[in-house]
């Protein structure tokens, strides 16, 4: 019993931390501070706590992903289709642009997880560390908000924030990039992929609702690697499957909300609020940690 309702909290820190710009690993630290974990189960229930926000990402935005892998391979047949010729490879650029963004912004924080995950892992699980990230990204993230906020003024940007959802095609490939660049900082605990996605995509002049949807459709490949990656840890030793599913079950319907919520808050509101909750939970993180040594 005690270990399902541990596996229901993991859950709904993982499907709130993952999307929200408050960090997951922060959160989880601290749970692991104050005693919730699942002992030698905590690398299996990790990666079904991921799996369960990835299934969320995909089915809030498979209507997204559908569109442009149905384009992606539109314009791979063009090569090969000699009717249309080279003047119909340019119709559908624009819309192809975005497959492209992803893929791209996706490269910098496949390396980064790829060859540091493990040094990470090691050297950087510290709750002081931890509270110092979430404070310092935290500060960031407010005063990147109110760059966005000043850059956007007036009633008339914050209405058409609201229905940018299309705006990603827009966005300029190195500008993407760098946003990619920046993800590759979400390997350490406490800054949150999220939170830093967003963060950068303000500064670089996105508004609220594009930066955030951006963020997360980013997230899917990155989300999706590292779960296979660690899919062999499900069958190390004996787990039980209830609460592994019910884990999955509870990041999977949080997380879905967190994603519908956040948008929609964002095309009326802003971030900062998110900023002083770092920094109130860093705190909280320094006060726990200094206890407990």
């Amino acid at each position: 019993m005690i270990q399902v309702l541990q596996a229901i909290i993991l859950g709904i820190i993982q499907g709130l931390g993952e999307f929200l710009p408050i960090s997951s690993s922060g959160h989880l630290v601290l749970a692991h501070e104050l005693g919730i974990d699942l002992g030698d189960n905590d690398l299996a229930f990790d990666v079904a706590l991921h799996f369960g926000t990835l299934a969320a990402l995909i089915v809030y935005f498979w209507p997204d992903l559908y569109s442009y892998s149905r384009r992606f391979l539109y314009k791979i047949s063009l090569l090969f289709d000699q009717k249309k010729g080279r003047a119909a490879w340019f119709v559908r650029a624009k819309e192809f642009k975005i497959f492209v963004l992803i893929v791209l912004a996706t490269i910098p924080g496949a390396l980064a997880g790829l060859f540091l995950q493990n040094w990470v892992e090691i050297y950087t699980r510290n709750s002081f560390l931890v509270g110092g990230t979430l404070m310092f990204y935290g500060v960031l993230l407010m005063v990147a908000d109110a760059y966005s906020e000043k850059k956007f003024a007036g009633a008339k940007d914050r209405k058409a924030e609201s229905s940018n959802h299309k705006g990603i095609g827009s966005i300029p490939v190195w500008k993407a990039f760098l946003i990619g660049v920046s993800q590759a900082l979400a390997v350490i605990p406490g800054t949150s992929r999220s939170g830093i996605t967003i963060t950068s995509a303000l500064f670089l002049g996105l508004k609220r609702a594009e930066a955030a949807r951006f963020s997360f459709i980013l997230s899917i490949p990155i989300v999706a690697g590292a779960s296979l990656i660690k899919l062999p840890q499900l069958f190390d030793g004996s787990v039980d499957i209830a609460p592994l599913l019910l884990s999955i079950i509870v990041s999977f319907s949080v997380g879905f909300l967190a994603i519908k919520y956040l948008l929609k808050y964002v095309s009326t509101n802003n971030f900062q609020g998110f900023g002083y909750y770092r920094i109130f939970l860093a705190l909280l993180i320094f006060l726990i940690g200094f206890f407990v040594m």
